[in-house]
């Protein structure tokens, strides 16, 4: 499942939401591995703590949208079937498909943030009533979404200070 162009029912959106909590959870896990795969001479105080905020970040996140999941009315999809649609549409690279550390970690800052800007916009172009408050569901995503975009930013200050 893709963001649509507007979100109508609270299955479509805790869908949507579950698919956010797995891209999250696709980030930390890819933060944690590179941390733990740095070599001696990669390691550098910026690397380490860019990669430390990105799992913490990712596992907030996480945390955020389960709590707007929890006030849905919404079947729960099986995480496996969340999982396959994370793969197919937005997961399709691994972290060896990028020339070093921050670059993966830059594609995936950028992929959320993709994800989270499409998602507000499908629910600002909704007119449904949802099970939990428009407002609050908007500015978590909007707050979501600036700190990914701020992980962007972050990741390109990295890189450009080690050109």
């Amino acid at each position: 499942m893709s963001v649509a162009h507007r979100v109508s029912t609270d299955t479509q959106l805790a869908r949507l939401l579950q698919i956010g909590v797995v891209l999250e959870e696709v980030v930390e896990v890819r933060a944690a591995r590179h941390y733990e795969a740095l070599s001696p001479g990669e390691r550098d105080a910026a690397i380490e703590a860019l990669l430390e905020d990105a799992r913490e970040e990712s596992a907030d996140h996480r945390e955020r949208l389960e709590a707007l999941i929890d006030e849905l009315d919404a079947e729960a999809v099986p995480i496996e079937e969340i999982e396959a649609l994370v793969e197919g549409q937005y997961a399709r690279t691994g972290p060896e498909d990028f020339d070093g550390v921050l670059y993966d970690q830059l594609h995936g800052e950028e992929t959320a943030y993709k994800f989270y800007d499409d998602l507000i916009e499908a629910v600002e172009a909704s007119d449904a009533e949802f099970g939990l408050d428009r407002e609050r569901l908007l500015a978590t995503l909007t707050d979501i979404r600036e700190e990914e975009a701020d992980g962007v930013e972050d990741v390109t200050a990295v890189m450009e200070a080690r050109e």
